[in-house]
């Protein structure tokens, strides 16, 4: 991992100029920046390689720990659905970390702030995001100590250009417990709407508390509906209390998917992600699936798809692709969308 001065991030993202801007959050600001694909060092703009910068919010305490935190995981941790970190800076009181650049942005910009010009997210793409990201934290679940990511959430998981699911962000990681504890003990932070309610009620963090969050997540991207959202009636603005009675059943299941993926699944499908999500979304964490076997059955549910696929291409005239299963979802989505209102 390469230590650049702050002369050099300044250099590669052409003084931290405001149209270099790839996003702010409460952190800090990241840039877009260009370094040598070889040497990693800044480079003209429009040469080299795009990568990310992250530059904190100077003088801050949270700030200082949750940069500490990223170069500490992410600086010996590697697999291909964790997001790399090519290198940091720490000088004086200017904090700031060097990320490999990720096309498509977040998973959240896709399911929830898409413009006229960028396409809703395939049933099959949001299987295949789910499959990254349940195997990145599988990994952390299962690395010589156990990493317990603490804030997973849609924001997070960023997509490169063939949208693979790369997990972003390690601030707020714990080490996992040890010594034969089932938990450690931590001041709440995180997300509210994604947070497992025995974190939030305790502050017991379990490994099997970012399941929860990973359920929250999957409910997001059967539905396309955040996870919070005020603007909704009351009754309706927690996702998980509002729709977590309606994954017990393929027909309730059916009723409260993603208008936009009409056609795209099997019900069978269906039954089976929303069963995955009710497991995940166990109010008791020993109930919850270990990842592994979360990616696992997320893994059947995408050869379900194909297998419809070939099944379809094979006893179908093309003209008449999927009609009744069209026929079918669209009443089923109808419901579904009357209920949001």
């Amino acid at each position: 991992m390469k230590i650049y001065s702050y002369s050099d991030l300044k250099s590669a993202t052409r003084n931290f100029k405001p149209d270099m801007v790839l996003g702010i959050g409460g952190f800090g600001t990241v840039y877009k920046g260009w370094v040598d694909e070889k040497t990693l060092e800044p480079s003209k703009h429009g040469t080299g390689v795009i990568v990310a910068v992250k530059k904190l919010n100077s003088g801050s305490v949270q700030g200082f720990d949750e940069w500490q935190a990223e170069v500490n995981f992410l600086g010996r941790l590697a697999h291909p659905n964790l997001v790399k970190l090519m290198g940091y800076c720490w000088e004086d009181k200017e904090l700031l970390l060097v990320y490999e650049f990720m096309l498509r942005g977040s998973l959240e910009n896709h399911l929830f702030r898409r413009n006229a010009a960028t396409e809703p997210l395939s049933w099959d793409l949001r299987l295949k995001i789910a499959i990254g990201a349940a195997r990145g934290l599988a990994f952390l679940h299962t690395s010589d100590r156990k990493v317990i990511y603490r804030d997973f959430k849609a924001s997070n998981i960023l997509l490169d250009g063939a949208y693979n699911a790369k997990i972003s962000d390690f601030g707020l990681a714990k080490l996992g417990p040890s010594g034969g504890d089932s938990h450690v003990t931590t001041r709440v932070m995180g997300t509210h709407g994604y947070a497992a309610p025995e974190y939030i009620a305790t502050g017991h963090l379990y490994v099997k508390s970012d399941v929860y969050g990973f359920g929250v997540v999957l409910l997001e991207m059967l539905t396309g509906l955040r996870a919070l959202d005020t603007r909704r009636p009351r009754e309706q603005k927690n996702l998980v209390e509002w729709l977590k009675p309606s994954l017990s059943g393929r027909r309730k299941a059916l009723s409260i998917m993603d208008p936009k993926l009409e056609g795209q699944y099997s019900s069978k499908a269906v039954l089976h992600a929303a069963q995955l999500t009710l497991k995940c979304l166990e109010e008791e964490h020993r109930k919850r699936p270990a990842m592994k076997d979360v990616v696992e059955g997320l893994e059947q549910i995408a050869a379900m798809g194909k297998q419809r696929e070939s099944k379809n291409r094979s006893s179908r005239p093309s003209n008449q692709l999927g009609k009744s299963e069209r026929t079918h979802l669209s009443s089923c989505h109808g419901t579904g969308v009357g209920a949001r209102r």
